[in-house]
């Protein structure tokens, strides 16, 4: 049995994969999917985010190891949770079987305007002010974020930013270790592949081509879907996995 690891990005949670967890689980018949969230995220807001990825990848070590759930581990992972994969991978190779990342972007391999691309500069400034409104600001995040902009999510984003909101200090937290990480020019010797979407509004598809030059190893790219690509093709993300570990 592969135990899955979930990791979001930017102030998100586990609660934002929605269906395609369960559906993952369901389509990987056999698999556990156990979606984390960051420190600072989630069920975790009271916490302080961590200003590096390292400590990230320690915080979710230990909530593994309370929660009995030993390594390895398959990882698949978007945007910044795919930092935390590259560096779980690079630090314990060991406990890092595989890893799938989503839409990510790394240095020293991408420019700035590649990883956070211009055109949203003034929206995630006008969210992150104080004062935004709730429903404005995820509006703006499903706008940015997929190209299928199905508001039937809105009701149930709303509910979790209620419920669990993440502070302007945890996010700017968050950014800060994103900005920060470096990944390795080496190859990881985690078998890896990258997934990316050819219409992602927020971090150029360029990005996932580039580390797949360097570090050698596969990429698929999806013709319309944006940065929340299992959002938009779940299916085909699962699809993708699936025939990567048939021919692993």
């Amino acid at each position: 049995m592969r135990r899955w690891i979930f990791l979001r990005g930017l102030t998100r949670e586990s609660r934002h994969w929605g269906d395609f967890a369960a559906q993952f689980e369901q389509a990987l018949a056999g698999d556990l999917v156990v979606p984390l969230d960051l420190a600072g995220n989630g069920r975790l807001n009271q916490q302080r985010s961590p200003r590096q990825v390292a400590d990230m990848v320690a915080d979710c070590r230990a909530q593994l190891a309370r929660r009995h759930i030993a390594p390895p581990y398959h990882v698949l992972a978007m945007s910044l949770g795919a930092m935390v994969s590259v560096a779980w991978a690079q630090v314990y190779p060991q406990e890092v079987a595989a890893q799938v990342l989503i839409n990510t972007s790394m240095r020293p391999f991408s420019p700035f305007y590649q990883r956070l691309q211009p055109a949203n500069y003034a929206t995630l400034l006008r969210v992150a002010l104080p004062g935004a409104a709730p429903e404005a600001i995820e509006r703006a995040i499903l706008h940015i974020t997929s190209q299928r902009r199905d508001a039937s999510v809105l009701p149930g984003w709303l509910a979790l930013r209620r419920a669990n909101p993440v502070t302007g200090r945890n996010a700017l937290n968050q950014l800060l270790a994103a900005a920060r990480f470096t990944a390795p020019r080496a190859p990881p010797v985690t078998p890896t592949l990258l997934l990316a979407s050819e219409r992602d509004q927020l971090v150029s598809a360029r990005c996932s081509q580039a580390l797949a030059a360097a570090w050698q190893c596969p990429w698929q790219l999806h013709p319309w879907a944006g940065h929340d690509l299992p959002l938009d093709d779940g299916p085909w993300v699962m699809a993708r996995v699936q025939a990567w570990l048939s021919h692993g």
